[in-house]
């Protein structure tokens, strides 16, 4: 890697605010800016701090890696900005001195049918690499991977190796100074393979080699033995049956637990997610027994779950559970987070929960996550958020004195944010849909009246919104401009109850549009939405949730915002998962109104937009739906070129994208100030 020369760009000028209140726009330059920091992690020791910043020069238009010494801290960070083509996108401080660090590089090339895209011929596409390198950034040295191990490999095969980033970190072992545990993927005969890895020496020793059909499971935290293993079984051409097995200590054996096998296409959780040192029993996350994740106890040697369970919630599911890493209170647990409206975690360990709750006091109105201690907890990282709040993030010194190591975005002003609600309300068929709701700052329905509204569909569909600071910025760009904000967890979410994210199964376009109709309506009822004023905008599967509401009959909004959308149906075919169980198990639910066939019903203005390098939902998806309807309605379609699907995203595609959206809203859906 070598240092960058940064160029600057000229920033673009506020535009139109949609809504009758006195809102203050958040500039499009303020979300398309790299935060300041982000991605922070401190050593499990506590000596040493890793973060992913801006790099220093380029106007926030580029990243550079930053370590901290915590003993010296106040000498400020070492920081080396990304390379000309490899962008950093991601650190971790490990031990031993060493720090992972995520690379990101523009590939193009013929990819042999590789990667999540699946295409033959030309496709462009992302390199991802894992680096290691020392707290002064002396080397950067490609870190876990195969090397030698690939040699007879074709060059296809290693390319689509380095594409689909084939080795990662598995488990820290905190209790060792030097190794940890890997995973390898072996291109050759396509299983993971996991390693003992020493940091120091890069040397490592083999722990479990896989099969088409067998993972690793827990790797015990301590010795690093395995203690759980994954199968799966076929039973027929869609059907699997998925197996834990457990170790038997007495016998040496792997041996099958039936009270922890489940079928495939039941979609049940259970997972192991630890084990009790005292007792041998393990904890297991699983919603066999309630609507929603629970934590449950589990003995291998009477082969049966307690009577009741560890922990839980009426509404919201468990979504993990943390054990110490310290030798104060190694593999103990200490805390368990449940997945509300935000992550929230209780702390058990009495230390921990009296800190976390002094601090919450102190950062009143927003979330703190207690992300990494010492074993005397004289040092403590933790982060701070909220709707209204971008992530800060800070140390906690002796308990008492707090060291704020950066904002990732301070130049937001809270007060141009409004409020968040987590509401409920009842679909056509009395199906309860939860969604989150943001309104624009000093908004008053009683003197201000009715907004315009978006509703914005979540991508997935297999997925949920959380509360919070919006990472992706359109909430804040939105509300910010006079616009309320609606995100729907509609049928076929996941995260929010079993029931509801079953009650998705192939009603694509179906009644999980009617739900974000409703949802609309919902808002009409209660005079916060404007009926004239409506508008749905979503990205990837939510850019479906778009293109289909285009084409349904009597479409309660007023224009469409379609981004990096699917909208055929029938040409998805295994093009948006790389796992084969998952495109059994997820491929029989993704049917219903196929947008493509229904153009010729389009009846509101439409902007659709993908990046060229967006191998998830490829820009024919978009091209094919725009092509058949910009003689029908008014339509713009947007190519923005070099963008990923996922974030993180260059400073000119945020730019690039928010300024369409906001054009089109102000123009083509006539939304803009003057314009009823």
């Amino acid at each position: 890697m070598h240092r960058k020369t940064f160029i600057s760009i000229a920033l673009l000028p506020l535009t139109l605010v949609a809504g009758a209140v006195n809102a203050k726009p958040i500039s499009i330059e303020s979300i398309a800016r790299e935060p300041a920091i982000r991605s922070v992690s401190m050593s499990v020791d506590g000596s040493q701090l890793a973060a992913i910043v801006a790099a220093p020069g380029s106007d926030y238009r580029e990243t550079a890696l930053a370590t901290w010494d915590l003993d010296n801290f106040d000498k400020g960070p070492v920081v080396t900005p990304s390379g000309d083509k490899m962008k950093f996108i991601g650190a971790r401080a490990l031990k031993a001195g060493r720090i992972s660090v995520v690379g990101r590089q523009e590939l193009t090339g013929a990819l042999g049918g590789c990667g999540e895209g699946n295409a033959l011929g030309s496709e462009e596409t992302f390199v991802f690499k894992n680096y290691l390198t020392d707290m002064q950034h002396s080397e950067f040295d490609e870190a876990f991977e195969e090397g030698g191990r690939m040699i007879g490999a074709s060059q296809t095969t290693k390319r689509c190796a380095e594409i689909n980033q084939t080795a990662g970190l598995v488990s820290m072992l905190p209790l060792d100074p030097k190794k940890v545990i890997i995973q390898r993927f072996d291109m050759l005969t396509f299983v993971s393979n996991y390693y003992e890895y020493d940091l120091t020496t890069d040397r490592v020793n083999l722990l479990f080699r896989g099969s088409p059909e067998a993972s690793a499971g827990l790797f015990h935290p301590r010795t690093g033995e395995l203690l759980t293993r994954n199968d799966s079984e076929a039973k027929g051409s869609d059907e699997y049956v998925q197996t834990i097995e457990i170790l038997n200590p007495e016998t040496g054996d792997f041996e099958v637990h039936d009270a922890l096998t489940t079928m495939l296409t039941d979609r049940y959780t259970m997972q192991i997610e630890g084990i009790d040192d005292e007792t041998g029993q393990y904890y297991v996350l699983t919603d066999k027994f309630s609507p929603q994740v629970q934590a449950w106890m589990y003995d291998p040697k009477t082969r049966k779950f307690g009577k009741e369970p560890l922990v839980g919630h009426p509404n919201f599911p468990i979504v993990s559970l943390g054990f110490g890493n310290q030798p104060s209170n190694f593999n103990k647990l200490i805390s368990f987070t449940y997945g509300g409206p935000t992550f929230q975690t209780t702390y058990v360990d009495p230390k921990l929960r009296s800190i976390h709750e002094s601090l919450k006091q102190t950062y009143e109105g927003q979330d703190v996550y207690l992300t990494a201690y010492n074993d005397d907890y004289s040092r403590i990282l933790f982060q701070t958020e909220g709707n209204r709040n971008p992530t800060s993030y800070h140390i906690l010194y002796d308990g008492k004195n707090v060291k704020t190591i950066g904002d990732s975005r301070p130049w937001i002003d809270p007060e141009d944010l409004g409020e968040q609600k987590w509401i409920t309300y009842t679909a056509r068929d009395g199906m309860t849909i939860p969604a989150l709701l943001d309104l624009p700052a000093g908004w008053d329905k009683a003197k201000d009246g009715p907004l315009p509204l978006v509703v914005n569909p979540h991508g997935g569909p297999w997925a949920r919104d959380y509360g919070g600071w919006d990472s992706s910025g359109w909430v804040p760009f939105l509300t910010s401009r006079g616009y309320a904000v609606l995100r729907p967890q509609y049928r076929g979410s996941r995260g929010v109850g079993r029931e509801l994210w079953i009650a998705g199964d192939a009603q694509w376009g179906l009644k999980m549009q009617d739900d974000k109709d409703d949802g609309a309506q919902y808002l009409i009822d209660q005079g916060i939405a404007d009926p004239e004023r409506m508008v749905i905008f979503g990205y990837s599967y939510g850019g479906f949730a778009a293109a289909a509401a285009a084409v349904r009959p009597n479409s309660p909004f007023r224009c469409a915002i379609s981004g990096a959308p699917v909208t055929d149906l029938k040409r998805l075919g295994n093009r948006w998962s790389q796992g084969r169980l998952q495109r059994i198990l997820q491929g029989r639910t993704v049917t219903g109104m196929d947008p493509m066939d229904n153009t010729d019903k389009v009846n509101i203005p439409v902007l659709l937009y993908v990046g060229s390098r967006d191998v998830r939902t490829p820009d024919w998806h978009a091209e094919d739906f725009y092509a058949a309807i910009k003689d029908k309605v008014p339509s713009k379609l947007v190519i923005i070129e070099d963008m990923p699907h996922q974030l993180p995203w260059y400073y000119r595609h945020h730019e690039e994208t928010l300024t369409a959206i906001e054009s089109f809203l102000n123009n083509e859906c006539g939304l803009g100030e003057n314009q009823s």
